[in-house]
């Protein structure tokens, strides 16, 4: 049974000035400052209702709708004022404002807490200031796989950037590897047929003078996976008993692993210290929302507290010398966990998402959302922008390099770096150079 929406204030506003800024649920959700007169972004399908934006939470429209945290500059000179959650790591409450004339009316389904400032962002940065979390680390520079080979990367697409970093003098501290080199989610152990051996790629990438980067989604199980066959025990159930649909990626259904379930927890905690072991150091941890999904769970923990649970058992796996970015991460829950984190959608080789969906990648999504989360940066986590691509079949990509430098957070590249040109190549050494990560 849903909460039901308590009156929380009544506040005066110039329609033709005033801003709201919504929190989103997670990593991918839009996340940014609207004029009252604006259509805030909002999902056009079921299916990214559940993978890029809070599960089961359908807003009226006409309603803007922060989670956990929102902000309203009124636009007549007035403070600033935000509503932020009382407890964000653990509650996390819908807040409402809707516009009625010339006052804005907002109400909340949890406990909520009021401060004010001087504008939208100086006023999260403040609430983000009193948390008291600890100042995060440099984040290293990075080459990533993704952007440029998807599923396909194979063993020697990274050999060949390994020695093109050399080549182009590239300041890269880690070569992550990315999606492609299992062969099902949630089977990590299991190699794909385009690699040969993840240790000895770890062991070429460091006696390079690099660090071993790699990307799991680790509470992510694909039907067709062995771990689905051989342990349908380890899966989050949904109320009729059957495995929770965690929505569809790779174009298929997604399943959840429980990790309150001790075979399941200790078998995750096996992945991440036999990668830790191999000599990866470096670890992506993407598509975390499933972990934070409502189901049935074999400890019966509810949703939130089992996701900061099965972090907590990753970060413990890999020990705290390893650096650890999270994605598709619920954003007020992950509070305290990671050392960075993705603060936006996806980029993409093209601007417009698809459908408008500003949860979908591409660069204008990609840009509204880090944007409106630089307050972040330097006081939850070291903030992810999303990669770098500037080869030259890229969509824009002056205006895309200008958004990751702007951002001071982490720096990496995603391109087949043999395919830049003089501009490619200057522009990803300058800005791996020029980090400036807090």
């Amino acid at each position: 049974m849903h909460t039901p929406f308590t009156p929380l204030a009544t506040v005066p506003v110039d329609p033709r000035t005033a801003r709201v800024h919504e929190e989103g649920w997670q990593s991918w959700s839009p996340s940014g400052a609207y004029a009252l007169g604006d259509t805030p972004h909002r999902p056009t399908n079921a299916n990214w209702a559940t993978v890029c934006y809070r599960p089961g939470v359908t807003v009226p429209a006409g309603t803007f709708q922060g989670e956990g945290l929102l902000a309203l500059d009124p636009g007549d000179g007035s403070p600033v004022r935000l509503w932020a959650a009382a407890d964000p790591r653990h509650t996390v409450p819908s807040i409402r404002l809707t516009v009625q004339g010339d006052h804005a009316e907002v109400s909340a389904d949890g406990p909520v807490k009021l401060l004010t400032g001087t504008s939208v962002q100086a006023v999260l940065a403040d609430w983000a200031d009193g948390l008291g979390t600890p100042a995060p680390r440099p984040a290293p520079t990075v080459w990533c796989s993704w952007y440029e080979y998807f599923t396909n990367v194979t063993e020697d697409d990274i050999h060949e950037n390994l020695r093109a970093m050399d080549t182009l003098d590239l300041p890269i501290d880690v070569v992550q590897i990315d999606d492609g080199y299992q062969s099902a989610l949630g089977d990590w152990l299991t190699l794909s047929g385009r690699f040969r051996s993840r240790a000895g790629i770890a062991d070429t990438i460091r006696a390079r003078g690099r660090r071993a980067g790699i990307w799991t989604a680790p509470f992510l199980v694909d039907p067709s996976s062995n771990l689905a066959a051989t342990q349908p025990n380890w899966l989050v159930r949904d109320e009729n008993g059957a495995p929770l649909n965690a929505g569809v990626n790779w174009g298929h259904d997604l399943y959840v692993l429980d990790t309150t379930h001790p075979e399941a927890a200790a078998y995750l905690v096996e992945v991440f210290t036999t990668l830790r072991a191999e000599g990866y150091d470096y670890f992506k941890v993407d598509f975390l929302y499933a972990g934070a999904l409502d189901g049935v769970r074999h400890s019966g923990a509810d949703a939130l507290t089992a996701y900061r649970e099965g972090i907590t058992l990753i970060r413990e796996a890999i020990g705290e010398e390893a650096y650890l970015l999270g994605c598709g991460a619920p954003i007020l829950p992950s509070i305290g966990l990671f050392d960075a984190m993705r603060v936006s959608a996806d980029t993409a080789p093209y601007r417009r998402p698809q459908a408008d969906d500003y949860s979908q990648p591409g660069q204008d999504a990609a840009e509204f959302t880090g944007v409106g989360r630089r307050w972040q940066h330097g006081r939850l986590w070291i903030n992810d922008p999303d990669c770098l691509m500037a080869r030259p079949a890229v969509e824009t990509r002056e205006r895309w390099a200008a958004h990751v430098e702007a951002t001071g957070g982490l720096m990496a590249s995603s391109d087949r770096l043999l395919s830049l040109d003089e501009w490619g190549v200057q522009t990803t050494r300058r800005l791996l150079t020029g980090v400036d990560a807090c």
